[in-house]
C-alpha cells in the first residue's frame, strides 16, 4: 500500500496548472514492512506482510536512501506503464540499489473544453522480477482519518536534529535490529519457553506412549486371568478320575504289611482256608514248627462243625457234671 500525503498531490497539481508540462521527479519518503502473525490450534500460524510506502515530498534530497521511488505525469493518457518507462525504473532499481522503488502514474485531463476544471487520475506501480503489479493507494486526510491511520503515518522526512538525538541516544534503548532491548528480551524468553514447552510436549508424548503399552500388557493378563478361571470351573464342574496316590501306597505297605488285619484269605463253607498254591503250602507246612498239644486242640475246634461244638459242651458242661454225680443210686447207704 502506498500513502500520499494530500498536500503532496496539491503541490505536483499546482505545477502543471502553471508549466502545463509533462513532468518527471523522483518521491521522497520512508517504506516500512509490517509482519503481522496469526497463531491457531486447528491450522498452521498465518504470515501477513504488509508493505508501506509514505510518500511525503517530491523534491530533491541531501540522502539518497530516502528515495523510495519516481513519478510522471501525462496528459490526456491511459493509466498505464510505456516501455520507456520500465526501462528508467528497472535503471534507478539498479542505481539506488533499492529493490522496493515504486513508480507513480498521474494523468490529468481537462474536464471543460475552455480547461477551467482538470481531473487528475492516479495510480502506482511496484516491479516484482520484472512484473509490474497495480499497487493500492491511499490519500491521507488528518481531518478524516482515523486514530488507528493517523497513528500509522510516520514522518520520515523529520528535522535534523531528531536524527542526531535518535543516533546519538538510540544505542541505549534499541538494539542494532531496531527493536526496543526490552522487547528483544522478551523474545528471548518466548524462544526459552518454546523450547521448554517442546521438550515438554516430547515428554508427554513419550508417557502416554508408555501408558498404551502398560495397558495392552495389563489386558492381555487379564484374558490370559479369565481362560485359567474357566478352565478351573470346567475341572471342578467335571472331577474325572481320582489319582492314586503310590507314594502313599507304598509306604503303608511298608509299614503295615506284616499286620493281620491287612491280610485276607479265602474259606469254605466249612470254615476251612482254601490254599492258592499247593506248593506255597507244602513250603509253609516244612518250615512251620511242630504244633504243640495246645495248638492241636484249638485248631480241632476250630475244624469241628458248629453242632458237634454245641454237643460237646453240654457233655462237659458243669451241670452235667454234677447230675450225672448227684443220683440217688450214688448216695445210698
Amino acid at each position: 500500500m502506498i500513502i500520499f500525503s494530500k498536500q503532496m498531490l496539491i503541490d505536483v497539481g499546482f505545477l502543471y496548472l502553471v508549466l502545463f508540462i509533462h513532468q518527471e521527479g523522483l518521491i521522497l519518503g520512508e517504506s516500512r514492512f509490517d509482519e503481522q502473525v496469526t497463531i491457531s490450534d486447528s491450522q498452521a500460524d498465518h504470515i501477513h506482510i504488509e508493505e508501506t510506502y509514505n510518500v511525503q515530498k517530491h523534491i530533491a534530497c541531501h540522502r539518497l536512501n530516502t528515495v523510495i521511488g519516481w513519478y510522471r505525469q501525462r496528459r490526456n493518457s491511459e493509466q498505464q506503464m510505456t516501455f520507456r518507462e520500465k526501462l528508467v525504473h528497472e535503471n534507478l532499481k539498479s542505481a539506488l540499489s533499492n529493490p522496493h522503488m515504486i513508480f507513480v502514474l498521474l494523468t490529468p485531463t481537462k474536464t471543460t473544453p475552455p480547461g477551467s476544471t482538470h481531473r487528475m487520475e492516479y495510480s502506482a506501480f511496484i516491479s516484482r522480477s520484472r512484473h509490474f503489479m497495480n499497487v493500492p493507494v491511499l490519500i491521507t486526510n488528518l481531518g478524516l482519518l482515523e486514530q488507528l491511520s493517523y497513528w500509522k503515518v510516520s514522518a520520515p522526512c523529520s528535522a535534523a536534529g531528531y536524527s542526531l538525538t535518535m543516533k546519538k541516544h538510540g544505542s541505549k534503548f534499541f538494539c542494532s535490529s531496531g527493536l526496543l532491548k526490552e522487547v528483544n528480551e522478551v523474545n528471548k524468553m518466548n524462544d526459552s519457553l518454546q523450547v521448554e514447552l517442546q521438550k515438554t510436549c516430547r515428554d508427554v508424548e513419550e508417557s502416554e506412549r508408555l501408558v498404551e503399552m502398560l495397558q495392552t500388557e495389563v489386558s492381555a493378563l487379564r484374558t490370559k486371568l479369565r481362560e485359567r478361571q474357566g478352565k478351573r470351573k470346567c475341572h471342578a464342574a467335571d472331577p474325572g478320575e481320582p489319582r492314586k496316590n503310590r507314594l502313599l501306597q507304598e509306604a503303608v505297605r511298608a509299614l503295615l504289611a506284616s499286620s493281620p488285619l491287612f491280610h485276607t484269605q479265602t474259606l469254605t463253607l466249612q470254615g476251612l482256608p482254601v490254599p492258592d498254591h499247593t506248593d506255597d503250602i507244602s513250603t509253609t507246612a516244612r518250615e512251620a514248627p511242630p504244633p504243640s498239644a495246645t495248638n492241636c486242640r484249638k485248631r480241632l475246634r476250630e475244624m469241628l462243625p458248629e453242632k458237634e461244638r454245641k454237643r460237646r459242651r453240654k457233655e462237659f458242661s458243669p451241670t452235667a457234671g454234677l447230675t450225672g454225680s448227684m443220683r440217688p443210686t450214688d448216695f445210698s447207704p
